[in-house]
């Protein structure tokens, strides 16, 4: 269309090819009267001629040449050089009055041409009127009965109907390393051992997300650009239990430039009940928030998706499957946190920037992790920089409106450093701590007694001088993950398994440091001196949320 290729409705169709017929029409008419208009310019030559004929034979019996008897004519008669050149190449045989009459009549005949030539140009319902005839007559012609028969064909077969729904096992690793492994393997096992997840990982890496799922399944991959990749689950490589997998990079087309920040796993996208009633929420290091429905996920495309649109300077977070009514909790680098209701943030398009979820003073403060909680039993844990972390039941914090400052989660002191990660966290969970040594250290989670949100918490791992915390994962215990694959392999044949869209965790090993209740015991003073600091300050003091204008979200908001 207009010398570009274009997909058209039978409609739009139809429409352009009427056009390019009247185009067709119009240009062979014009090339017609062209021709029709310089044949009657010579009959007229011809006729000026045979009406002078006497004198047109004296001029040319006194002309010494061709050349001069042209001119003559040219000059005597007011003849055009063609005109003239007809009139000299005519035969004595037309000279006949038969012959005089036939000019006449073809050039009475042109004229009549002439004039519906030209109305064609000028009028587009007769154009039509001829197109009609001429597609009447091609049907009239070529319209005979079909050569060829129609027949439905089979559906067509997708790469999924050749690969069985079976149950796997998801690992990913801390550096990003991805495998599956079928459910049925872990039957070896056998029922009541506690067994061993295994992974022949780098001595630094260890397993920090596990979940299992249906080869049908799909994962979405959310890179710190805010751009979102599917992966079926078939395709992700197959491993056994103590194979390291393959670099997720390796096998979705994510720039190198790209780091992955969240996985969520995805039962079916095209279920239509299942795309409306589930969202994905997104969090950034500048406090932005951002809620959008699962649909718009559900058209997959090979290079990916913007998931948010991502102000300069800032990054992803955390993205995190939801139904649209859990407790969200936003953490901030200078110790403060805020909880609101997922229902607060409506749901907005993918291009969105998103709107305010923490409200950061200061230049370089940052969040550093969103969690979202619907089991009032789960607690949030904090772990500082310098090694210091607690536990703190979720209600300590109190639900207030997206986009305040929120309320002091750490006590930050030069001793504690600043916050570096927030967790959601039961007692079947461990906690694995990297500092920036390459030390890696594993706590057990009920070891860690609920504490004041505003404490400074106790020492989690001692550092050397100069040493930070670099990382924090939580990761289900060996024995109950076992216990949870032991439990899939007895419903192989039910429905989806219910799990949480990041899965169950494991762990590395249990040969790992794991701190005893007498260090807890050595942090008991410390504690009890930092809660009388803090019983002066009040949760008005650091919660500003009344005071936020909703008017800020047009500066966010797309």
């Amino acid at each position: 269309v207009k010398g570009r290729p274009m997909q058209l409705n039978l409609k739009d169709l139809i429409a352009y090819f009427v056009e390019h017929r009247h185009e067709v029409v119009v240009r062979r008419t014009r090339f017609e009267l062209a021709d029709a208009q310089k044949r009657a310019h010579i009959l007229e030559g011809l006729l000026i001629a045979l009406d002078h004929l006497d004198e047109v034979i004296r001029l040319i019996r006194s002309s010494g040449t061709p050349d001069e008897a042209r001119e003559g004519l040219i000059t005597q008669f007011e003849l055009s050089d063609i005109q003239a050149r007809a009139i000299l190449d005519m035969t004595l045989r037309r000279l006949t009055g038969l012959e005089r009459d036939k000019i006449k009549a073809e050039y009475a005949e042109l004229m009549k041409q002439i004039d519906y030539l030209k109305s064609i140009l000028a009028d587009e319902s007769l154009r039509m009127e001829i197109i009609k005839k001429e597609l009447q007559e091609v049907k009239d012609k070529y319209g005979d009965s079909r050569k060829t028969e129609i027949m439905h064909s089979s559906a067509e077969m997708m790469t999924e109907d050749f690969i069985e729904n079976e149950d796997v096992v998801i690992t990913i690793s801390r550096e990003g390393y991805i495998k599956r492994t079928p459910l049925t393997e872990y039957r070896t096992q056998g029922r009541g051992g506690k067994g061993s997840i295994g992974s022949n990982s780098r001595d630094e890496d260890f397993i920090e997300h596990l979940l299992i799922a249906s080869n049908h399944n799909y994962m979405l991959f959310f890179t710190e650009a805010g751009r979102c990749f599917w992966l079926r689950v078939f395709e992700i490589p197959e491993g056994t239990r103590t194979s390291k997998g393959r670099a997720i990079q390796n096998i979705i087309n994510i720039p190198k430039e790209e780091n992955i920040k969240a996985y969520i796993k995805i039962i079916n996208l095209k279920d239509r009940e299942y795309l409306e009633n589930n969202f994905i929420i997104m969090c950034t290091k500048k406090g932005i928030i951002k809620k959008t429905s699962l649909e718009a996920y559900s058209r997959v495309r090979s290079n990916g998706i913007n998931a948010i649109n991502i102000n300069d300077g800032d990054q992803l977070l955390e993205a995190r499957l939801t139904t649209g009514s859990s407790e969200i909790l936003m953490a901030l680098r200078s110790g403060r946190a805020i909880r609101f209701n997922e229902r607060t943030v409506r749901p907005m398009g993918r291009t969105a920037t998103g709107v305010r979820g923490i409200s950061l003073d200061k230049d370089n403060d940052e969040v550093v992790g969103m969690i979202s909680v619907d089991d009032k039993e789960t607690t949030v844990l904090v772990v500082s920089e310098k090694g210091y972390g607690k536990r703190t039941d979720i209600e300590d914090y109190r639900v207030t409106n997206r986009g305040g400052k929120g309320v002091r989660t750490l006590n930050i002191t030069e001793k504690t450093g600043l916050l570096v990660s927030i967790k959601d966290v039961t007692d079947k969970d461990d906690l694995m701590i990297i500092n920036r040594s390459g030390i890696i250290i594993r706590i057990a989670m009920n070891t860690l007694r609920s504490m004041g949100r505003a404490t400074q918490g106790v020492r989690l791992i001692s550092l050397k001088e100069g040493d930070s915390i670099a990382s924090v994962a939580t990761i289900e215990r060996e024995e109950e993950v076992a216990a949870e694959i032991e439990e899939a392999i007895e419903h192989l044949h039910d429905a989806e398994n219910p799990m949480m869209e990041h899965g169950p965790r494991t762990a590395e090993s249990e040969s790992d440091e794991i701190i005893s209740d007498d260090d807890f015991e050595d942090e008991a003073e410390t504690e009890s001196e930092t809660t009388a600091n803090d019983e002066t300050t009040t949760d008005d003091d650091f919660d500003e949320s009344d005071d936020f204008d909703e008017s800020d979200e047009d500066e966010f908001e797309k």
